[in-house]
């Protein structure tokens, strides 16, 4: 009987041995000798290799790449047979073949080691061993013996020698692909089909050819046009990493034919301009006018502007008839910093999309986050991870990030051996299965072709991908910087290394594609472009400001200092609301106390009495979701609360199934989503701020854990929540919940850090509140949307006063032709006439209620106590006329946090010239508080307890 010998392994075969190893894993004795030898010389990934024998599913058919050379049954048959009475020589066809398989999974798994990535040849990496035949078990002697393949690397048999010439194509060019990582057999066998079908490389025509010249000409020449106009200035550059553009314009023109239609983008610095004036189209007169000292903005409109590099815009882009959105979020120099807040943009565009009737994924392959990044800083920032983390997060997900690393093998002046333990910098992206692909920068086919994996990949799964591209800074940190003083060898190198156009424009001329001649044409045309540019810079004045267009159109900036907004609503309607949210469905099994509490709260609602803190917020998001506007709640413990009070989300106590009462209201209301976040204060923070710079009519909050958990994500405040306004003119209406209050919990339980943000306050850029009344909350949640501006909203949340008896509000207080106050008075029935009284207290908080407690107590009537609710924009007017009845009146300001803490430094100066205002009796205002203290609460009960009584002692004590 006759059977091909290339067929040994094939079809039946592979079942056949397939049964050997199952034999062999059950039982060693049960398998002939020399089987028990080959299985256990090629150990455990032999399981791994016939399951991809017997039918791997990445072809691009879908068939199995294994199947025997014909479909007749009788071959199959043929070949067992022959298998059976041959096993010597099966037994060496099957040795040689599940080697070479073994050896392919190697360059699969490895071969990205052994790729030719560095432009600079600086990178000494030995290659793996099990790069090496020999590691397999081939010596010299087999180089020329044929190898049954089955079709693996699109060959069915070829010789180790070829085999080994393949895989080098295809995993150690100029492309190094890590894909092996990723658990999805359908993602991972998707780029495998990818990279060993094209191996490595799409066929440009002459027309992409010359295309990607021109964007490697309009980035070196716009360098060295600056480098020439402004010497020693910063700007920045992107010199040695110019494959970007070419790259970028690929991810765009391929993402519009897959459907994208809005990129959000967000970089550090570097190549920040070049990409503004060659990739979002800003006009170059506008750049040069911003060199020369000018306002990006006009002259009409106010903030402090940043520097140029930091700055980003928009604009829309077509790409043979697909047209692009793009926006280039702006940035401070904090790296990485703006991650999320891209991701956040994203989302909030993609959840507008889905709610006007495309379905999320559909959204998702329209709206992309793109991300460029340092290669320092993508592994030396935490907030990368935590961007990464949200990737495929409820609530978060966004379809999919491009991280784009331009990678210069340094970062400032540290060298990446110093600077990361991992031998890529992008190794922290396989922590979520991302695939990544390694590219040599001074090749930018090859940089393009892989831009176009990545954009397809992420088109296809809608999951993240890394594009990290090897290059290299031709000057240092900035352009007056030194760079030969800490990396010598380095930046000798680069000086005497051509740069990637030139390279690109000598080997277009040599292959008669491009001549020399049109070469430098293009230079000329280029930059006669920013010749034209430049003298019209001297005259660029800035029209207009696109801060209130698009979403934001209809908006205005704040005026006046009384800016109430209408946040009333009807009493039956918020009886109406406040149904739906205490009822729980017949079918839902609710924990008993959750019955419990919605009986007590709703029939708080039916008296119009004692509406708690959770009610009070519960019927603002009600009736904001019932009149059209979406809510958007994230934090850690959000859903339940942290303290156990919102209950915003029912858990089924049989199938933990949930029900949203607050998406229950009724047919016609917005989207009501409340997410418990991952633990990240710093990403989770950026997401929910870049979520209201794209959807201003919702009313979007993040809530801290504690308030002091905020400090983790002071970067997302100081740059972006407190001055985004002022330095890029870009409104936002986010709500930070920050739970605070010295109640015997200890230093990190206890301050949101009040002072803080209120030294963060200046120009109207934030508002900062400390509310002690759920009407009040009400309303002040409910004046976040309806006032024609937005402000970031800085709320001291409570704690105790989540369940304090006093703390309660009517209904009647929420009811038509009530409001937000921005200072409270003191009840009528607690105190004498206005000429009786001796001591004014003004506090803000939760003191108020132990001082009036304690009043109570000794019977006092002489003391009148005030309660700021906002302190910023400070209520100074309405503050003046209070202060007027009490002219006689010794003025205190009382706080529970330390002196160096808390309210006291902000507001009394401002209280003070209020003092001298009025011409009161007593010039001198009087503090009363905890005194300085380097933590901001004592650790002991005890002495919290001492403490507070030693405060209220020397308040009410006239």
């Amino acid at each position: 009987m006759y059977c091909d010998r290339s067929s040994v392994l094939a079809g039946a075969n592979a079942d056949f041995i397939g049964e050997l190893y199952a034999r062999f894993l059950d039982s060693p004795g049960s398998v002939d000798g020399s089987w028990v030898e080959l299985f256990t010389d090629i150990g455990d990934e032999t399981e791994d290799i016939l399951r991809e024998l017997r039918g791997a599913s990445w072809s691009p058919s879908g068939r199995r790449v294994l199947d025997a050379p014909t479909e007749a049954d009788e071959l199959a048959v043929e070949s067992r047979v022959f298998a059976e009475n041959n096993p010597d020589e099966v037994r060496q066809a099957a040795y040689d073949s599940l080697r070479a398989f073994r050896l392919i999974r190697s360059y699969r798994v490895r071969g990205h080691l052994k790729a030719d990535l560095d432009p600079l040849n600086l990178d000494k990496r030995q290659p793996p061993a099990d790069l090496d035949p020999a590691y397999f078990g081939f010596d010299h002697d087999d180089f020329g013996r044929e190898i049954y393949l089955g079709g693996l690397v699109g060959m069915q048999s070829a010789t180790l020698r070829q085999l080994l010439a393949t895989l080098n194509e295809i995993y150690c060019g100029k492309v190094g692909v890590q894909f092996m990582h990723i658990q999805s057999t359908k993602q991972r066998n998707w780029i495998q089909d990818r990279v060993e079908r094209e191996r490595n490389q799409s066929d440009f025509s002459q027309v992409g050819k010359r295309a990607i010249l021109e964007r490697l000409t309009e980035g070196e020449t716009f360098e060295r046009y600056l480098e020439k106009k402004y010497v020693a200035t910063k700007r920045f550059g992107l010199e040695g990493g110019e494959s970007t553009l070419p790259a970028l314009e690929q991810i765009l023109k391929r993402g519009g034919q897959l459907g994208l239609e809005d990129v959000v983008l967000g970089m550090p610095h570097r190549g920040r301009l070049n990409i503004l004036a060659n990739v979002m189209n800003k006009p170059l007169a506008a750049i040069f006018s911003e060199f020369q000292g000018s306002s990006f903005k006009p002259d009409d409109v106010q903030g402090s502007g940043d520097v140029k590099y930091h700055l980003g815009t928009s604009a829309d882009r077509d790409f043979n008839g697909n047209v692009i959105h793009l926006s280039l979020t702006a940035n401070p120099s904090h790296l990485e910093a703006v991650n999320t807040v891209v991701l956040g943009k994203v989302r909030a565009k993609q959840i507008k999309m889905n709610m006007a009737g495309d379905s999320l994924n559909e959204a998702r392959r329209k709206v992309m986050g793109l991300l460029l990044h340092g290669d320092a800083a993508f592994s030396g920032q935490g907030l990368v991870y935590e961007t990464l983390d949200l990737a495929g997060l409820k609530g978060y997900k966004t379809g999919g990030t491009i991280h784009f690393i331009v990678n210069n093998q340094i970062g400032f002046t540290t060298s990446p051996f110093y600077s990361r333990s991992s031998p890529y910098c992008s190794d922290v992206a396989m922590g979520v299965q991302a695939p990544i692909f390694h590219v040599n920068g001074d090749d930018p086919e090859a940089v393009v072709h892989a831009a176009r994996m990545a954009i397809e990949y992420r088109q296809e799964f809608l999951k993240d991908v890394v594009l990290d591209m090897i290059c290299y800074r031709r000057h240092g940190h900035n352009e007056a910087d030194e760079p030969a003083f800490t990396q010598p060898v380095m930046y000798r190198k680069i000086s005497q290394h051509p740069t990637t156009r030139t390279l690109y424009a000598n080997a277009l001329a040599d292959a008669g594609v491009v001549s020399q001649e049109e070469s430098d044409g293009l230079v000329d045309g280029y930059r006669e472009k920013l010749n034209q540019a430049f003298i019209a810079a001297e005259s660029y004045k800035p029209n207009k400001a696109d801060w209130l267009e698009g979403v934001w159109s209809g908006f205005d900036r704040a005026r006046g200092e009384v800016r109430r907004g209408e946040t009333a609503v009807p009493i039956a309607t918020l009886k109406s609301i406040g149904q739906s949210l205490t009822m729980i469905p017949k079918d839902f099994k609710a924990n008993p106390k959750i019955i419990r509490l919605m009986k007590e709260k709703q029939a708080a609602l039916d008296s119009g009495t004692g509406i708690d803190w959770a009610m009070g917020e519960a019927l603002a998001f009600g009736s904001l979701l019932a009149e059209g506007t979406p809510v958007r709640l994230s934090g850690q413990d959000s859903g339940r609360g942290t303290f156990s009070h919102r209950h915003a989300v029912l858990i089924d106590q049989d199938n933990e199934e949930r029900h949203i009462p607050l998406n229950h209201i009724n047919q016609q209301q917005a989207l009501f989503e409340i997410i418990d976040s991952p633990l990240s204060e710093a990403g989770v923070l950026g997401f929910e701020y870049g979520y209201s710079l794209a959807e201003p009519h919702a009313l979007i909050i993040w809530e801290a854990q504690f308030g002091d958990f905020a400090n983790g994500a002071q970067v997302i405040i100081d740059q972006f929540i407190a001055s985004g306004e002022s330095k890029w003119l870009r409104m936002s209406g986010l709500v930070m919940l920050l739970p605070h209050g010295l109640e015997g919990q200890g230093p990190e339980h206890s301050s949101a850090r009040l002072e803080r943000y209120l030294q963060l306050c200046a120009e109207d850029n934030i508002q900062v509140a400390n509310c002690t009344t759920p009407a009040n909350y009400f309303h002040i949640l409910r004046r976040q949307l309806r006032r024609r501006f937005r402000k970031p909203l800085i709320i001291m949340a409570p704690k105790s006063l989540l369940r304090h008896k006093q703390a309660v509000s009517n209904l009647a207080d929420m009811g038509s032709g009530t409001s937000f106050h921005r200072l409270l008075w003191d009840d009528p029935q607690a105190v004498g006439k206005d000429d009786e009284i001796k001591r004014l207290i003004l506090c803000s908080g939760k003191i108020y209620y132990d001082l009036a407690a304690e009043r109570q107590q000794r019977k006092i009537k002489d003391v009148y106590i005030i309660r700021l609710e906002q302190i910023y924009p400070f209520p100074q007017r309405s503050l003046l006329r209070e202060l007027s009845r009490f002219p006689q009146a010794e003025i205190v300001w009382c706080q529970e946090e330390h002196k160096n803490m808390g309210a006291w430094s902000f507001v009394a100066p401002k209280i003070e010239e209020l003092m001298l205002e009025i011409q009161a009796i007593n010039q001198r205002l009087v503090y009363i508080g905890r005194p300085e203290a380097a933590v901001p609460a004592t650790g002991l009960m005890k002495r919290h307890i001492e403490e507070q009584k030693h405060l209220l002692d020397q308040a009410l004590t006239v």
